[in-house]
């Protein structure tokens, strides 16, 4: 692939330099969309001449498919009459994500003022959704008819019609006043009898969203149904328009790269990484940094306080590095396996008590079993280095497993629990990234693995 790519890169630049732009054409739309996108990665500086060049349909679905960026500085350097023409030609899902999505307001409205009044209006109808929202990526280009059709007047509306759909794999079936009944496939019209009548083919498994829904919701029935395509209504039932499976793949793509980007704790990138500018990646890494670093500030807090019993037992001191990332790494993986289980639809808000239940099982054992090695390695090390540790490492070898059970266990619960109390809160549980749960984690453990300490300790420490 990567072969096929650079060939293509050296063909299309060996065009450019002759000149040859009808050649040049040509070429270009002889090949699938997605390699011409790779050229516009590969040559940046030619991606608005290679726009340009193409058939405007070519260009158009060229166009949709690239990040917003490329799209913003394509579009700059294009003429009036080309801009038109792709703004006019994308489909009014795309047109409405590339135009929601633009951070310069005066392109905006200047790409808005190129359409038609019945595609602006259309816009701005589309616009007025919340941003991640279902209603925001529908598209209003369907096919519908009313029940009283036979599959044959049906077959003629769809060839009349069909072209300006977004998808004819699926007819919406409306009563009178434009309220969705039902849906049919294709494939029923073409194997039932072209004299029965629609309404006979109602089988009533209607499946819808919801205009106002988050995006999340509409990923999740995607995936649970196995559609091509899938009608939007608003809250009387009225068909809105429909959302097709390729935009839900693109929204699930985008949702699972901010879920990544917030549980590596940082802020999402509204922006390829390589389109970001510095300043803008610096600035959503800080805050987060920064969150955590005054988190492991406390860290320095709690030895301070156990200085005294940490300078008579210097030799806890050696496992404090042991404590702290046993802890985290326990708290990360219930936290990364609680939110997976969140967005893929397994575990509900309502689900937290099963949850903890398991988690106190799984922590206490993860727990037993690493502190268990804990004290057999400093066993073994007492055997080798009977020095190391001295009379007391009985003493020593239960403060470290004792502890470990107890930070394992807690670390499990607090990763666990944490995405719930998001999600209750109304915020992203994926925000409880690993990092954020591992710095609670740094600081809790500590106080766990000092107090065990204290008491084991204790008689030696105050005799």
């Amino acid at each position: 692939m990567k072969e096929n790519i650079v060939q293509l890169t050296e063909e299309t630049k060996l065009l450019i330099d002759a000149g040859d732009i009808n050649m040049l054409r040509v070429y270009l739309d002889d090949l699938n969309i997605s390699d011409v996108e790779d050229l516009i990665d590969e040559l940046p500086e030619y991606g608005s001449l290679l726009i340009d060049t193409m058939s405007i349909n070519r260009a158009t679905n060229v166009f949709r498919i690239l990040d917003v960026p490329t799209q913003e500085r394509i579009i700059n350097k294009l003429s009036a009459s080309k801009i038109s023409e792709i703004v006019n030609g994308l489909p009014p899902d795309d047109r409405t994500s590339f135009l929601g999505e633009l951070r310069n307001q005066e392109l905006q409205h200047r790409l808005i003022s190129l359409l038609s009044p019945e595609d602006r209006k259309e816009v701005f109808t589309l616009l007025s959704y919340p941003e991640d929202s279902i209603g925001r990526m529908m598209t209003p280009d369907f096919l519908a008819i009313p029940k009283d059709f036979t599959v044959e007047e049906t077959l003629k509306y769809i060839r009349l019609n069909g072209k300006n759909s977004e998808t004819i794999d699926v007819v919406y079936i409306l009563d009178k006043d434009g309220v969705l009944i039902d849906d049919l496939r294709i494939k029923e019209l073409l194997i039932s009898d072209p004299k029965k009548r629609i309404e006979d083919l109602i089988d009533g498994r209607l499946i819808y969203l919801n205009a106002q829904d988050p995006l999340e919701e509409g990923i999740k029935i995607f995936k649970m149904n196995n559609r091509v395509a899938l009608p939007v209504i608003d809250s009387g039932g009225m068909l809105l328009g429909i959302v097709t499976i390729d935009d839900i793949l693109w929204a699930a793509d985008e949702e699972y790269a901010e879920d990544m980007q917030r549980m590596g704790g940082t802020a999402a990138l509204d922006e390829p990484y390589l389109d970001l500018p510095v300043y803008k990646l610096v600035w959503k890494r800080a805050g987060w940094l920064i969150v955590l670093f005054v988190g492991e500030l406390l860290t320095a807090s709690v030895m301070q306080y156990y200085e005294e019993q940490l300078a008579q037992v210097i030799v806890l001191a050696l496992f404090l590095p042991l404590m702290i990332s046993s802890g985290g790494n326990s708290g990360s993986q219930a936290s990364t396996l609680v939110i997976q289980a969140m967005a893929t639809g397994e575990v509900k808000l309502r689900d937290w008590w099963r949850v903890f239940r398991r988690e106190v099982v799984s922590g206490l054992s993860l727990g037993i079993i690493l502190g268990t090695i804990g004290f057999f390695r400093i066993y073994i090390w007492h055997l080798i280095f009977p020095s190391l540790y001295g009379e007391h490492w009985i003493m020593v070898g239960s403060t470290v497993s004792l502890a470990l059970v107890g930070i394992v266990l807690w670390g499990s619960l607090i990763g666990s629990m944490l995405p719930f109390i998001l999600r209750r809160l109304g915020a992203d549980p994926a925000t409880s990234s690993a990092p954020f749960v591992a710095t609670i984690v740094d600081v809790t453990g500590l106080i766990i693995y000092l107090t065990i300490a204290s008491w084991i300790f204790g008689p030696l420490m105050h005799g």
